[in-house]
């Protein structure tokens, strides 16, 4: 992400109020434009259309529908795309540019078919079991794999560093959905719940194309190395497991108060907990300015630490080392404070808003009773987010690792306890997972920070390694 720190330096650097409110702009719009787009875009569907007058049963089958494909596209692709992106960066440093779309195509197929085994059981299931239309059904999946193309193409462009177009596509297929739902409705006279998914489905279907055909207007050339890519699978399995249990941790919870009194079944194929699940979306909405404030901390001020250190270990004396070392960890320690305080006061502001405001639009009651201990939370869950971007830093797969799985495990154990408390109580899972985890990623940065010679210099093999004959023990022969 070094065009966003460019960018917020150069915006920041003029150090007026202007700019400051710009770049937290900017921040905010290559961060959590796209995501906010496509709410914003569904609440005023909703609006003009008049969902909220519907049938209860329309309702909750649209919103089951739109939550089933937003978290399983997320589950599917999380196992590929965080080896992919890693290949991509080895490979852009090598500056091997045609073997880019072979990793693409590779990657596209992968994350395709795996999406698809899981979705068309379900699909199947739900048309037959849960007689629902066919239609609605094959609508449903079409805009899962949408969107699973969406998330996979968006890990592209972000190497090309053109974030402002994908919040681009975003708006553009938004905009094109709100106005393909207002002619299904109002023209082709559908029901409101399917002309919004329909509407919906297009739209994240333009999106993806977009996204591919960007995608091939940047990477012209075709190596045709296909397998290279497939090796780094075995290579850097630990990423495989990292970023798919670090985005089942973010769901799990969900899943465990979906077996409780909660749990709702719609058409008898989806299952939800709607005031657990509102609160869930409450709660990350509180803290989500923290992936903002990460990506400009992170580019602004230690990006340019970590690259005196890269520069002092390839040529520098064994005191520049040190001093960039010693310089860089106090960086990051500062960023992680820096980080938690700052996100602290907005969470605070945004919870109090929330208490006060959310009340008038009919968001009460169970809802807001568990969203507090869900804040907290969150709070500590994108802390410890922070913790495992910088161990990527630092090349600790194995750390990052076991910080996603602690927090995975822990918070679907404690979710299950916590579901036999009080309501108040029913995010302690959340709190607990995430204080593990974060604890792990910390214990973790402090062993990387007085390991970090061996780490760096200690890694490598002078003889290459290989499988075969051994080679002779006689070296050298008089004669």
């Amino acid at each position: 992400m070094a065009g966003i720190g460019l960018k917020l330096n150069w915006i920041f650097g003029k150090r007026t109020i202007l700019s400051s409110v710009l770049g937290v702009g900017y921040s905010a719009g290559v961060t959590i434009a796209p995501m906010a787009v496509i709410i914003g875009n569904v609440l005023l569907m909703g609006k003009v259309l008049g969902f909220d007058r519907l049938g209860y049963a329309g309702r909750e089958l649209f919103s089951c529908t739109l939550l089933y494909i937003f978290i399983f596209s997320l589950l599917t692709t999380a196992p590929f795309n965080a080896v992919l992106s890693r290949y991509l960066s080895d490979v852009i440093y090598e500056e091997r540019y045609a073997d880019i779309l072979p990793c693409f195509y590779v990657g596209l197929l992968l994350n395709v078919v795996f999406s698809a085994l899981f979705g068309i059981p379900f699909c199947i299931w739900e048309a037959v079991v849960g007689q629902v239309g066919i239609l609605y059904v094959f609508t449903g999946f079409i805009g899962y794999l949408s969107l699973v193309l969406v998330f996979y193409s968006m890990l592209y462009l972000s190497v090309c560093k053109d974030y402002a177009r994908i919040s681009l596509f975003f708006i553009l297929g938004m905009a094109e959905a709100f106005a393909l739902a207002l002619l299904f409705a109002w023209v082709m006279r559908l029901s409101v719940p399917a002309s919004m998914l329909l509407a919906l489905v297009i739209g994240f279907f333009s999106i993806a194309c977009a996204e591919l055909a960007s995608v091939q207007y940047y990477f012209k050339q075709n190596s045709g190395r296909y397998r290279e890519a497939l090796s780094y699978f075995r290579k850097f399995a630990l990423l495989v497991v990292t970023n798919f249990c670090y985005t089942l941790g973010l769901f799990i919870h969900n899943f465990i108060f979906w077996g409780t009194d909660l749990r709702m079944v719609v058409a008898r194929s989806f299952v939800c907990a709607q005031p657990y699940d509102m609160a869930s979306c409450l709660a990350m909405f509180t803290n989500l300015s923290a992936t903002v404030l990460l990506i400009a901390r992170l580019e602004m001020h230690f990006h340019e630490k970590y690259k005196a250190y890269s520069e002092a270990v390839i040529g520098g004396r064994g005191a520049d080392i040190r001093n960039c070392q010693k310089r860089m960890f106090r960086q990051l320690s500062a960023e992680l404070l820096n980080l938690a305080r700052m996100q602290f006061m907005i969470t605070v502001v945004v919870f109090l808003l929330c208490e006060a405001i959310l009340p008038q639009y009919g968001i009460s009651g169970l809802v807001m009773r568990i969203y507090p201990c869900l804040a907290a939370g969150y709070f500590i869950l994108f802390l410890m987010y922070a913790e495992i971007i910088f161990l990527y830093y630092f090349n600790d797969n194995l750390g990052a690792m076991l910080t996603a799985v602690v927090f995975a495990a822990a918070t679907g154990v404690m979710s299950g306890f916590a579901a036999g408390l009080s309501e108040r109580w029913y995010g302690l899972g959340v709190v607990a997972g995430s204080f593990l985890g974060w604890t792990v990623g910390y214990l973790r940065l402090r062993w990387v920070e007085k390991h970090m010679d061996v780490h760096i210099f200690c890694r490598g093999t002078l003889i290459p390694v290989r499988i075969g004959a051994p080679e002779p023990s006689r070296v050298y022969e008089a004669r």
